[in-house]
């Protein structure tokens, strides 16, 4: 080791950790590709956990059509939004140019938040983030609520935790072959979601949250076919509301009021820059999680267990997310929520 070569800053640092995070991101990709790639020769389906592996016109032109829709078009409009927040917010032509690209390369956040105020940032983040996501996350986990709720069988339950290998592989290779871009691509894919006050990690963080959740379908399936053993199938939408619309309300909810109102001061760990929580985000969490669990449970006439299985989510979202490391957090919350649920009904009689 040369004595007289400058030590490692902590930007140094950061930068390796951004890599490590895309070779990771890249072998799973690459893993399964293979899967895929191997049912595909053999003619086999994926079933349960793969879902149809084969290849058709019209699931490439479905492919094709989504990519265009939710990146092409609608959050490349978000990244148009938040370039002009932040332009809005003072932000130089140099700046918005570090700040979109893929950091790996000359960008300080210390050096932008001497110029720029850490509040106004978070809350335009939060807005390019949660605002790109809210739309889709309502409509599509509201459709797969009401098809349960309407087809109350353990296959439609299953409709939550199933998915197309190839969707997933598709999907997991646009995050990885966009990680470096500094032009539109890349801007279509991290623009909007990846939080300025990440830093040098930003794009590892979406790039790691992308990459688990394809992963985490993966990991429910064998949950979920024991939650229906568990439950009665008139009780499956608001099971599935309890795993994903629960941990989708606590992380919006936290994010949001936590960015207007909360003053960051409990410290985290994880993938970003600048790791900072606050009392306002994991209060909302829990309240805003409480409601609507509660509300379904009234709404669905359930017993006083459910009663008390809704409260005992809302306080777990918070507390999981809380304790995560940065990137990992939907991951986390939807399994703790799921493994929760699995426990509750194994203890308790829920098939009443």
């Amino acid at each position: 080791m040369d004595p007289d070569a400058p030590s490692p800053t902590p930007q140094d640092a950061r930068r390796a950790q951004a890599r490590v995070v895309f070779r990771v991101c890249l072998g799973y990709t690459l893993v399964s590709t293979a899967i895929w790639f191997t049912l595909l020769l053999s003619g086999k389906d994926g079933g349960r956990w793969f879902g149809d592996t084969q290849v058709s016109w019209g699931k490439l032109g479905q492919l094709a059509f989504g990519i265009l829709l939710f990146f092409g078009i609608y959050s490349y409009a978000f990244y148009g939004l938040k370039y002009w927040l932040l332009k809005r917010a003072g932000l130089s032509q140099s700046d918005l140019k570090s700040v979109f690209g893929n950091r790996l390369r000359d960008f300080e956040l210390e050096a932008l938040l001497s110029r720029h105020s850490e509040r106004t940032l978070r809350i335009i983040d939060m807005i390019g983030r949660r605002g790109r996501m809210l739309v889709l996350v309502v409509a599509s986990f509201g459709f797969v609520y009401a098809r349960i709720r309407d087809n109350p069988s353990p296959d439609s339950l299953l409709i939550g935790l199933q998915s197309s290998l190839l969707d997933a592989v598709v999907m997991s290779w646009w995050m990885v072959l966009t990680f470096h871009s500094n032009g539109p691509l890349g801007h279509m894919c991290y623009g909007a979601h990846a939080r300025v006050l990440d830093g040098i990690l930003g794009r590892a963080n979406v790039l790691c949250i992308g990459t688990l959740w394809n992963a985490f379908k993966f990991v429910m399936i064998p949950i979920g076919s024991q939650l229906t053993t568990l439950y009665p199938p008139r009780t499956y939408a608001v099971l599935y509301a309890f795993i994903w619309l629960s941990y989708a309300t606590a992380d919006f909810a936290a994010e949001i009021f936590g960015s207007i109102w909360g003053k960051h001061s409990i410290r985290v760990w994880g993938l970003g820059d600048l790791n900072r929580k606050s009392w306002v985000g994991v209060g909302a969490a829990f309240v805003c999680t409480l409601i609507l669990n509660w509300s379904l449970v009234a709404a669905n006439g359930l017993s006083t267990s459910w009663w008390v299985l809704g409260a005992l989510i809302a306080l777990l979202n918070p507390i999981v997310e809380l304790v995560s490391p940065r990137g990992t957090d939907d991951f986390t919350m939807a399994t703790s929520n799921a493994l929760f649920c699995l426990g509750f009904g194994a203890l308790f009689n829920m098939r009443t």
